[in-house]
């Protein structure tokens, strides 16, 4: 029996990284503002660099970043900021760290922001996060539209779209805050971590100051000093800095990049076509303008009831390959029901009904074709099983 490739470890930490660890180990320097030139104000330099920014910020978690990113707004207490409700509950949670109110927009099918709902729920928010949940992407020229009419500022939560690009311009750079996210599981990995992205100067200089730059220490960070000075003793420190050795990891992947989405986009591709030929999976289509740099894989079960649901979780668990299926799994942090922090949960019955169907499978970059064979098989097989099954006892 061949066996199924371990798709859970993160991406190995390039040796380049060895020598400035060491270093900071043997001296000890590991706080960002000990010394000008640190690593992490480096890798703020070289990020912002890759991006085409002016601007970022690397703080200790995406989660802080767009935390961060809100209260760098300067939105009122109570302000309300609407999200799509298929996200990772830390979304909500930095909006509600950040003393404001979620709102919660539906989803398609497709797992995208349903433009009309959107639309519908415009006028009643303050500021916009647009998750792009796993790598998918909206219709960002839609949502652009509408908010600049509005005059509704948009932050894009990429925690797992670095690399995407819409119509050519990267993810993270369509809105005026991008978040991205280091966790182990992301496209860049240091355990923990994350970082942010701006042009403009006075909302990087509120988020420094924020972010922990106490007294003068901003002075380490970057120019603006006058835009720094308007800010400095008016703004509380949150202290969700990153931290050296964290910065070092990062720096050492940045070159990796282009290799990852172009192994990731090829995995995921190989793999769809594959799902797509069954009568039960159903892999939604990209929309035109996006180029994605995907490092899961996500589809919808079709024709399956609930005991055939967990069949196939069953069925796949066996062949070596875990499906997670968003709705289903207690206590998932992706299933909007369960932020239960948030207040009243509204019902969204579109989104429910698409998460009660859609599975997330690890596919990253690093695993071959002949790998990513084997993941395609166990699932078309599994589906196929189960759907057989079914059949048999229906006809008995």
């Amino acid at each position: 029996m061949t066996l199924p490739p371990n798709v859970y470890d993160a991406e190995s930490i390039p040796a380049s990284a060895m020598d400035e660890v060491k270093r900071l180990l043997e001296t000890g320097d590991l706080f960002r503002y000990t010394n000008e030139g640190s690593p992490a104000q480096l890798l703020e330099q070289e990020f912002a660099a890759h991006m085409g920014a002016k601007y970022a910020l690397a703080v200790s978690s995406c989660s802080a970043a767009l935390f961060i990113s809100l209260k760098a707004l300067g939105l009122p207490r109570d302000s309300r900021v609407m999200i799509p409700a298929f996200t990772f509950a830390a979304v909500p949670s930095s909006i509600v760290h950040a003393d404001c109110v979620p709102v919660l927009c539906e989803c398609s099918d497709n797992y995208r922001i349903d433009m009309d709902d959107f639309r519908a729920k415009l006028p009643g928010v303050q500021a916009v996060i647009i998750s792009h949940m796993r790598g998918h992407t909206s219709d960002m020229d839609a949502i652009m539209e509408a908010c600049d009419e509005a005059g509704i500022p948009v932050v894009e939560d990429a925690a797992h779209s670095l690399g995407t690009k819409w119509h050519g311009k990267k993810i993270g750079t369509l809105g005026q805050i991008g978040c991205f996210s280091f966790q182990s599981y992301k496209m860049l990995n240091s355990g923990e971590g994350g970082i942010l992205i701006t042009d403009d100067d006075d909302l990087i200089a509120r988020a420094v100051i924020m972010s922990g730059a106490y007294e003068h220490m901003w002075k380490k960070n970057m120019g603006l000093q006058a835009a720094f000075e308007r800010w400095q003793n008016k703004l509380p420190l949150y202290n969700v800095r990153l931290n050296n050795l964290s910065a070092a990891l990062i720096r050492a992947q940045i070159p990796e990049i282009e290799r990852r989405i172009t192994d990731g986009r090829r995995n995921h591709d190989h793999v769809a076509d594959q799902l797509n030929q069954s009568n039960w999976i159903q892999v939604p289509e990209k929309l035109a303008p996006e180029e994605r740099a995907p490092d899961s894989i996500q589809f919808n079960l079709v024709g399956m009831g609930d005991n055939s649901v967990k069949a196939f979780v069953d069925a796949a668990a066996k062949r070596g390959i875990k499906v997670q299926v968003f709705g289903r799994s207690q206590d998932n942090a992706r299933a909007y029901w369960n932020w239960q922090f948030i207040g009243d949960v509204p019902e969204l019955p579109q989104t429910r009904e698409m998460l009660m169907n859609a599975c997330d499978v690890r596919l990253p970059a690093r695993l071959t074709l002949e790998e990513c064979d084997i993941v395609a098989g166990a699932l078309t097989a599994a589906a196929a099983e189960v759907m057989e099954n079914s059949a048999g006892v229906a006809a008995e």
